[in-house]
């Protein structure tokens, strides 16, 4: 990354390598609702910018930075020699408020005398106008003032709300200079050889009029705290161990993000899209994300499910994209949002976060027996389902279509959401209404979960409606796997279209989407398998992922972001269908790629995609603005767990499956605490050395109901 970002709840800041925010560096801020509240942040030493030494990224919540001096002269004469002073910036953020500290050290062997500067400012700028993708009416910065140990700068903003940026500090600096454009602090300092002095500073966005500031803490028992809660979550994770580093990392280093992602709207923590655009709530992703955590963090699912119902459409609005029963997908609320000038409170135009809303309710239940939840849902379950059956059908066809109605909404409203991402062979786009495959495979598999479910429920109430709705969605389950197989399969191609358009007609173009039907057991068994031998084929499979669109298409372009790149995400989602369904060997070649590639970026973070190059020309290449972390990336490599236990539930029998297959360098895995009911189990496996590839399995389990299969 050529970037640093600290997020915790919902403020994050974003700065270059060296920490300093400049003019220069576009989008570059402290941000908390959509809106930048810090625009400059540049720290000098008499008054020349510091030279970078090393930058660290291996801790989500609290970054180091290491500075030093370049030569600085006056009036011709040296005043300082370069390499002399070493400055350590540290930042953390705890309860809303960025803790900064400057920490200098002279290692000269005589005492220097020099200035520390710092520079601030605030624009109060809408997310998406520091994107680049909206102009509009704004409101008024007010001005800087002192104030008590610091300062603030105001802003009037054009919906009527207030905005402050506080700036504090723990010792008072020589100079303070204040102006319409900001700050500037000054600190004249003298050290003697070896001598470290240390100035920390306490920054603080304020929303809402009469909101009073931050509870400002004392530095260790901050950052304290915070290191704390990373350990806490660690400690409630699912515990992996295996005898290939590589993976150890991956799984480690994608738990330490979906913690920095996490944040509470007050109905419990449930992770955000991305860092650094992308920090707000997302209907598709933070469903998909929550999905792939189930085994490792299943209250995540639940704050997940409860968030979104909480924004589940109530009528019908064409701005918003917005119909009764209908599950959001992006929740924006800075200025432009507040003032109507964007659709985006929420904003409903995604075709797959209302059916991808009921499998996860049905997923999670599978996983936890929370009866309760499943109770309090069935209102939400029941609007959802009306609007998959009312609004995502209302061309007729029997298949959930989208359609944009909102000026300023999104065209292709699946998670490939480019406006050329979904292609004919001839180079035609495709026209709405446009049904896409892996939605029909989110339907049905929402509908046959949830139908098996609520059997349950008749079994343990004796209700009969229970039973006539369990039949019914059952019923119109099988109807649609009947319509899918006759409008989707392109036999000659052995391999299912990315949609229907216009008219019903095929989108013939081969991408990854059919592999996220595996999952939903839709598929004639046949045509299963030859869906998992085209993913891993290779004009799909680049030796690094799956990619979105196959080469030798028409469309194809390894540096596109939905055309050819390589998604985790959406190779996750192929691995559990893959896992699902039995297709072990498939399962392996995959993540085996996955994990090739994780080796090459930053601190083994997958980044939420990178171009779909083959291997053969090296090593795999960044896409140069995708989000990292990003959730969906993050806990891709949660995923591989289920698939290296070959970990499948069959809820009904109450039994556990267990079939592992192990990447190659892996013959050793130890598996701690995989959430189950209201139990834990525990799993050792080893494979033989002999060349004979056979198992050994352990298994712990407290599963009080569940039986090993």
């Amino acid at each position: 990354m050529d970037y640093r970002v600290i997020k915790e709840n919902d403020l994050f800041l974003l700065t270059d390598l060296s920490g300093d925010i400049s003019e220069s560096n576009h989008g570059h801020g402290l941000y908390t609702k959509d809106t930048r509240f810090l625009s400059r942040l540049v720290l000098t030493i008499n008054g020349e910018k510091l030279r970078m030494l090393s930058s660290e990224a291996d801790e989500n919540y609290i970054s180091r930075i290491v500075l030093t001096n370049p030569k600085t002269e006056r009036d011709g004469q040296l005043t300082l020699w370069p390499e002399s002073i070493e400055i350590e910036r540290t930042r953390f953020i705890y309860q809303d408020v960025l803790y900064e500290t400057v920490k200098a050290t002279n290692f000269n062997p005589h005492s220097e005398k020099f200035e520390l500067s710092l520079l601030f400012d605030a624009d109060f700028c809408d997310m998406f106008i520091v994107r680049g993708f909206q102009d509009g009416q704004v409101g008024r910065k007010t001005g800087a003032k002192r104030n008590g140990t610091g300062f603030e700068i105001g802003y009037e903003g054009a919906d009527g709300v207030q905005r402050q940026l506080l700036v504090e500090w723990a010792e008072e600096p020589a100079d303070m200079d204040l102006a319409e454009n900001g700050a500037a602090v000054t600190y004249r300092l003298e050290l003697g050889a070896g001598e470290s002095r240390s100035l920390d500073f306490f920054i603080a966005p304020v929303v809402g009029a009469g909101k009073g500031k931050p509870k400002r803490h004392a530095r260790e028992e901050a950052v304290g705290q915070l290191s704390r809660s990373y350990e806490e979550w660690a400690r409630e994770s699912t515990g992996v161990e295996s005898d290939l580093p590589l993976y150890n990392r991956l799984y480690g280093r994608g738990l330490q993000d979906i913690r920095v992602l996490l944040t509470d709207l007050g109905c419990g923590r449930f992770p955000v899209a991305g860092l650094p655009w992308f920090a707000v709530p997302f209907g598709r992703d933070s469903l998909i994300a929550a999905l792939q955590m189930l085994p490792i963090h299943p209250e995540i699912a639940k704050g997940t499910i409860l968030t979104m119902a909480r924004y589940q459409g109530g009528r019908e609005d064409s701005w918003r994209d917005e119909q009764p029963g209908k599950i959001m997908h992006e929740l924006r609320s800075g200025e432009l949002a507040g003032t109507d000038q964007i659709p985006f409170t929420p904003y409903y135009g995604t075709i797959d976060a209302t059916p991808l809303f009921l499998v996860l309710i049905g997923e999670y239940v599978k996983w936890t027996d929370d009866a309760a939840l499943l109770e309090a849902m069935l209102p939400h379950i029941r609007r959802a389902l009306a609007w998959i059956d009312r609004y995502g059908n209302r061309d007729g066809s029997g298949f959930v279509s989208y359609f944009q109605e909102s000026a300023k909404g999104i065209a292709n409203q699946g998670w490939k959401d480019s406006g050329n991402s979904v292609v004919h062979r001839s180079g035609e786009y495709a026209k709405a209404p446009i049904a896409l495959v892996e939605v029909q495979g989110y339907v049905y598999q929402a509908k046959t979960t949830l139908g098996l479910l609520l059997e349950t429920l008749k079994e343990q109430s004796g209700a009969d409606d229970w039973a006539d709705w369990s039949c019914r969605l059952k019923s119109e389950a099988e109807v649609l796997r009947e319509r899918f197989e006759e409008s989707f399969w392109m036999e000659g191609d052995r391999f299912y279209a990315l949609a229907l358009d216009e008219g019903r007609k095929p989108v013939e173009t081969v991408t990854s989407n059919p592999g996220h039907v595996l999952m939903s057991g839709m598929m004639k068994r046949e045509r299963a398998a030859a869906v998992a031998h085209k993913l891993v084929s290779e004009p799909l499979f680049s030796g690094y992922g799956i990619r979105t669109m196959a080469a030798g298409e028409k469309g194809y372009n390894p540096m596109s972001y939905h055309n050819g790149s390589i998604w985790p995400h959406d190779n996750s989602l192929c691995l559990m269908g893959l896992n699902a369904q039995g297709f072990h060997a498939e399962a392996l070649i995959v993540m085996e790629g996955l994990l090739k590639a994780g080796a090459y970026f930053e601190n083994n973070r997958l980044p939420e995609l990178f171009c779909g190059y083959p291997s053969e020309r090296g090593n795999p290449i960044r896409y140069p603005v995708a989000c990292s972390p990003q959730a969906w990336a993050a806990a891709t490599p949660l995923v591989f767990l289920q698939v290296m236990l070959g970990l499948r539930l069959d809820h009904a029998g109450r039994r556990i499956f267990l079939k592992p297959a192990l990447p190659d360098g892996m013959n050793r895995l130890s598996v701690r605490r995989i959430r189950l009911g209201a139990g834990r189990l525990d799993v050792n496996v080893t494979r033989s050395g002999d060349g004979t590839g056979q198992y050994t399995v352990d298994v712990g389990s407290n599963t009080t109901g569940w039986t090993l299969a």
